[in-house]
């Protein structure tokens, strides 16, 4: 599906979806006990990847008609899947899930798409095998198609830290579940933090404790997954919040330049309740580049009026998933935006470094591209309607219809059909916030 959309102003009030990375956790949380509810969740491309791993493994998923998912789980022991697990475009999915499988008494074999396929999961794998299980890719590059036998009895392993934080995502959530436990040391700086800061929240909820360690984390073996009251409600999504909220900054009418924002319109985002999430940053991100921000945290609402906004200097070291979003408030802001500690950026769907650089340009925007960062220049920037490419990617997609608000005369987005993978209804919710939007094949 390819969109159009039309520039113009953005108010009113929308409901933040439910966070995908508590989502993720929650129904995989689920599944390794016997039974539980997971409320609020997001139900998107990448997290039905997730539900259908876990029934790969024994488990069984219904959704019932208020969207909450009941899950019967597997209880600790994962069975041999039947047949290959295909985790799509999800690399959360794929590395929790590679984990889980090094449990099984048995063979179980991962793919996913071209995009996924192509992403590094050899740190995880050579840790899996010092566990005692024998995990390998099948093309001998680290990158799946991936072959994982187990099962493995637990002890201490090293691995990098800044390569993916779902590493020590997922030796958490499987350390828990071996004889022995997992004693995790970092062998570098641990980059996007935060999200192991959600997992372990998560698990905390699911009655599993793990703890910090002067050179990394551990998790005692023997544990189980239950959560308080057999219910666990997933929170907001800051990473969709991000969307929502600079649009809300530079969507006021002006199109074209560098000075958007006159303070007419006001935006309210709800279910923005705080969280371990690191992406919550966006809220101080975004009034550091101008926009005025009100969060009344308990009762989960932001509200925000857009105003003229000047570049700044950022890192996104702790929270990769934000660059695109950065990228197009500074594509509107006056100066220059400098996102740095980003290297860790190219290694999502897509390399989202050279993708925003280049869709950028094709809006007219002027950036400078650097392996660990990427500069735009506000100031010599003149956004102005154009044809542009989502990358298969969903926040690229969704960052370039940030830019679309603001830009001069119509612009096209071709693959829009991606954000189902983090937030389906996206377009639904910028049409409810009065932007004009024709979807065509």
């Amino acid at each position: 599906m390819d969109v159009t959309i039309s520039p113009g102003p953005v108010g009113g009030t929308v409901s933040a979806p439910p966070s995908k990375s508590y989502t993720h956790r929650a129904i995989l949380a689920a599944g390794c006990g016997q039974r539980a509810v997971v409320a609020d969740p997001l139900w998107s491309a990448d997290t039905r990847a997730t539900a259908r791993a876990v029934e790969a493994f024994g488990g069984s998923i219904e959704r019932r008609t208020d969207g909450a998912l009941e899950i019967q789980g597997f209880d600790g022991g994962p069975t041999i899947p039947g047949d290959v697990i295909d985790c799509t475009n999800s690399g959360t999915t794929m590395r929790l899930v590679t984990a889980i499988a090094a449990l099984a008494d048995g063979t179980t074999v991962l793919t996913g798409d071209a995009s996924l396929r192509s992403r590094p999961q050899g740190p995880l794998l050579d840790a899996l095998s010092e566990l005692g299980a024998t995990a390998r890719s099948t093309r001998g590059n680290g990158q799946a198609p991936l072959i994982v036998d187990g099962p493995m009895a637990g002890g201490t392993v090293s691995i990098p830290g800044d390569v993916s934080s779902q590493y020590v995502t997922a030796l958490l959530f499987a350390g828990a579940l071996t004889d022995a436990g997992v004693d995790l040391r970092l062998e570098t700086e641990l980059k996007s933090a935060p999200y192991v800061e959600v997992t372990r929240e998560l698990l905390a909820d699911f009655g599993v404790e793990t703890r910090e360690t002067t050179d990394g984390f551990a998790v005692e073996g023997g544990q189980s997954y239950r959560p308080a009251d057999g219910t666990y409600a997933v929170p907001g999504d800051f990473s969709s919040i991000s969307y929502l909220l600079a649009a809300g900054a530079v969507a006021d009418g002006d199109v074209g330049g560098a000075t958007a924002g006159t303070g007419e319109g006001t935006l309210e985002i709800t279910g923005a309740r705080p969280s371990a999430q690191g992406d919550s940053a966006i809220v101080e991100h975004v009034t550091e580049f101008g926009a005025p921000v009100e969060w009344d945290r308990d009762d989960g609402t932001l509200t925000i009026e857009p105003a003229p906004l000047s570049g700044i200097e950022v890192s996104v070291a702790d929270t990769p998933d934000l660059l695109p979003t950065l990228a197009v408030l500074g594509a509107v802001a006056d100066g220059e935006t400098s996102i740095v500690d980003a290297e860790h950026v190219r290694y999502k769907e897509t390399d989202r470094i050279d993708a925003m650089a280049s869709e950028l340009a094709k809006l007219g925007v002027e950036t400078t591209e650097e392996r660990d960062s990427l500069t735009v220049h506000g100031d010599e920037s003149t956004l102005t309607g154009a044809t542009v490419d989502g990358h298969g990617d969903h926040r690229i997609v969704m960052a370039l219809a940030v830019a679309a608000l603001v830009a001069d005369g119509e612009t096209t987005i071709r693959g829009a059909e991606h954000v189902d993978v983090s937030f389906p209804n996206f377009f639904d919710a910028f049409e409810s916030l009065g932007v004009v939007i024709d979807r065509h094949e």
